[in-house]
C-alpha cells in the first residue's frame, strides 16, 4: 500500500466570535471522486463512499478525526501535532465538504496565529491504498482508507517535487494491526550525512535510485 496525499485550494478559514471568544474554523471540498485530479489520480464514487461513511462512523462521530499541521510522511495521525478536529463530512454529488475546528494545541495555536495575521493556508487529505493505472490515470482501488481527511499546510498547490514523490512511493505494510514503513531510510541517511557542497549530488543520485524503483 501507498501513502497518498490529495491538496485542496478553496478551503476556507472562518474566525468567528462566540460569547467574547474567537473560535476558529475550516470548511470546504476536503474530498473529491470520479474525476481526475491534478495528481493523475482518480477515486472511484464507490470507493470514496465507503471509506467517507467508515471515517464518518469511526472517527468524525466519536470526535477522533483528527488532522496534523504540515505535511506529515506517514499513515498515522500524531497526538502531539494535531491542530484541528474534524466534526463534519457530508456527501456533495461527487464531492465531500468538510468542516473542521481549530483546537487549543500548541500546533492549534500556531495555526490561529497564522491566520490573525493573514497566512494563506490549505488542506491535504491523507490516506492510504493501491493503485491500478489505466485508461491514462491512476485508480484508487477498494483497499484504500483515509488517515485524515485534512491535514493543514502552508502551500498545498506547490509541495516539495522530491520529498513528495519520495514520500508516495514508500510501501507501508500492516504489522501486529498497525502500519510500518518498508525500510528507505538508508536514503535518509545518505541525505542526512552528506556534506553541503555534495547534498545536491547526493540528492540526484537518489532521485536516479527512486527512478529505477517506481
Amino acid at each position: 500500500m501507498k501513502l497518498i496525499s490529495e491538496e485542496i485550494q478553496d478551503a476556507e478559514y472562518l474566525v468567528e466570535n462566540v460569547n467574547g471568544q474567537k473560535k476558529y474554523k475550516i470548511k470546504g471540498v476536503f474530498l473529491q471522486s470520479d474525476i481526475k485530479n491534478r495528481n493523475g489520480r482518480v477515486y472511484p464514487k464507490q470507493v470514496m463512499m465507503k471509506e467517507v461513511n467508515r471515517y464518518t462512523e469511526q472517527f468524525v462521530n466519536k470526535n477522533r478525526a483528527f488532522g496534523e499541521l504540515g505535511h506529515p510522511d506517514g499513515p498515522t495521525v500524531n497526538l502531539e501535532r494535531v491542530s484541528h478536529m474534524i466534526t463534519n463530512l457530508k456527501q456533495d454529488g461527487s464531492n465531500y465538504v468538510g468542516e473542521a475546528k481549530i483546537m487549543n494545541t500548541p500546533y492549534g495555536k500556531i495555526v490561529k496565529g497564522l491566520i490573525d495575521e493573514g497566512a494563506q493556508l490549505g488542506v491535504s487529505s491523507r490516506g492510504m491504498g493501491t493503485l491500478e493505472q489505466r485508461n491514462g490515470a491512476n485508480y484508487v482501488k477498494s483497499d484504500f482508507m483515509l488517515a485524515t481527511a485534512a491535514d493543514i499546510v502552508a502551500d498545498p498547490s506547490a509541495p516539495d517535487a522530491f520529498g513528495q514523490g519520495i514520500m508516495e512511493n514508500k510501501e507501508w505494510i500492516w504489522d501486529n494491526g498497525r502500519m510500518i514503513e518498508r525500510d528507505i531510510d538508508a536514503w535518509k541517511r545518505e541525505i542526512k550525512d552528506a556534506s553541503s557542497n555534495k547534498l545536491e549530488e547526493k540528492k540526484l543520485q537518489i532521485f536516479n535510485k527512486f527512478l529505477k524503483n517506481l
